[in-house]
């Protein structure tokens, strides 16, 4: 404990890393305050029928991801999505687009034509998400919040403000990418997660104390539990394969370079939490076509707690694991920039060999992610099912919530590490090095 307030105090003695703290809160506690401001033309008062809409489903996972913004009809009821929606749209471009991947090889400038592409895309799916909110509040239901006065003006008003709403949430998490801590938009989705921790909380105390009958204790059980996966969760975005490397030595005049032995990391969960998102997506098509009742078929994937839905689902994250980590990882361009920096695998001859060597490691160590992945994403259905839990509890037991809750504690406790070290005070672990991953923006 006492090291623990010694690391505290080291970080508030940073100059620099206290004014981006700060930087940073100012601005998460901006984006809060408008989560709850109410489009105009709305009663909050009578959004109780889009409360109770929200709480599961794709709708479900979208209002998480905005702090509950959505079900209250706020100025910032997309969020910051639809940038998200753009940024995958332009990431698989630039894999699959040859033009695309040349534009991006420029360095510096292809970096900024590809963000403003990217800001483009945004405007134009958020007036497009815009719109169907529109419908979506104009649904039977709904309605009743409207105010029939300022009905003439509302689709037009709608969709100027959710758009600026949607722009002014990207400012926000470039902003703090650039002059706060972390990356932005992944700080930004993360407090919109953790906002409705405390009220899940809440909510799963209240009903174990009402039940009686050991309720109490089941739900410090549940406790344990939430705090095992969260364990088991840091060791599945940290875990690698260290590939040996060595590096030919060169001499160039009277000094020597190279000789130096390496280790090339190979995630365990190389694809992040894209995975899980894919799977939820299709999923969620059945449910589109039933005309969003859920009935007939469609209420297998509806409910995830069905075995028959963890079944699809798993079966869905396993398969978009390999296809994304496919995408994403590109062993032959891994080989190749080892040639050129003369390194080698030992015992592996350079080139095609080495790429292919690569590949069939990686291959191997997906596999067992993907399982593990899968079993991430069922787990709020299973303890649902299992321990009888509030649904808003049982989604921090797993799935893109967790998920990405736990990736971006990492990523920003990785900065602050950085940051100490470079001014040679004690990291904070004692042992190791925090590993992040990817932003949720470029790959989640």
């Amino acid at each position: 404990m006492k090291k623990f307030i010694q690391t505290l105090k080291n970080i508030w003695s940073i100059e620099e890393l206290r004014k981006k703290i700060l930087f940073t809160l100012l601005l998460v506690f901006i984006y809060r305050i408008g989560s709850f401001i109410v489009l105009p033309g709305i009663d909050p008062n009578k959004l109780a029928n889009l409360a109770n809409s929200t709480k599961s489903g794709m709708l479900g996972l979208l209002d998480a991801f905005v702090g509950g913004a959505f079900h209250k009809a706020s100025i910032f009821a997309l969020g910051i999505m639809p940038y998200i929606s753009a940024s995958i749209f332009m990431q698989l471009m630039t894999i699959l687009v040859p033009q695309m991947q040349k534009i991006q090889k420029e360095g510096e400038s292809g970096r900024k034509k590809i963000n403003q592409w990217t800001r483009y895309l945004t405007v134009i799916v958020t007036a497009f998400q815009a719109a169907a909110y529109i419908g979506y509040l104009k649904s039977q239901g709904n309605a009743d919040a409207l105010i029939v006065g300022y009905l003439p003006y509302f689709v037009v008003s709608t969709v100027i403000i959710l758009t600026v709403g949607t722009l002014f949430v990207m400012w926000l998490g470039e902003k703090i990418t650039d002059k706060g801590l972390g990356n932005g938009t992944s700080i930004i989705i993360m407090m919109g997660i953790l906002a409705r921790l405390p009220e899940a909380f809440i909510q799963e105390w209240s009903a174990r104390a009402t039940r009686g009958g050991g309720g109490l204790l089941i739900f410090l059980i549940e406790i344990a539990f939430l705090i095992a996966i969260i364990m088991g969760l840091v060791m599945l975005i940290q875990g690698t394969r260290r590939v040996p490397v060595n590096y030919a030595k060169q001499i160039v005049g009277n000094r020597q370079f190279g000789g130096a032995r390496n280790f090339l990391p190979l995630k365990v969960n190389a694809a992040g939490v894209m995975p899980i998102i894919f799977a939820q997506a299709i999923l969620f098509l059945p449910t589109i076509f039933s005309g969003f009742t859920g009935g007939g078929w469609a209420k297998y994937f509806t409910d995830h707690t069905n075995v028959i839905y963890m079944i699809v689902y798993s079966v869905c994250v396993i398969a978009f694991t390999f296809l994304y980590t496919a995408l994403i990882f590109n062993p032959k361009q891994m080989a190749e920039d080892l040639k050129r920096n003369n390194g080698f695998i030992p015992g592996v001859k350079p080139g095609q060999p080495t790429a292919d060597y690569i590949g069939t490691i990686m291959d191997r160590i997906t596999l067992p992610g993907a399982v593990l992945l899968a079993f991430v994403g069922i787990l709020p259905g299973i303890f649902q099912l299992v321990f009888k839990t509030q649904q808003s509890f049982s989604t921090f037991y797993g799935g893109t919530s967790l998920l990405i809750m736990v990736g971006v504690i990492l990523d920003t406790l990785q900065q602050i590490e950085t940051q100490l070290l470079m001014r040679q005070y004690d990291g904070l672990m004692s042992s190791g090095r925090i590993q992040g991953r990817q932003t949720v923006a470029s790959g989640m």
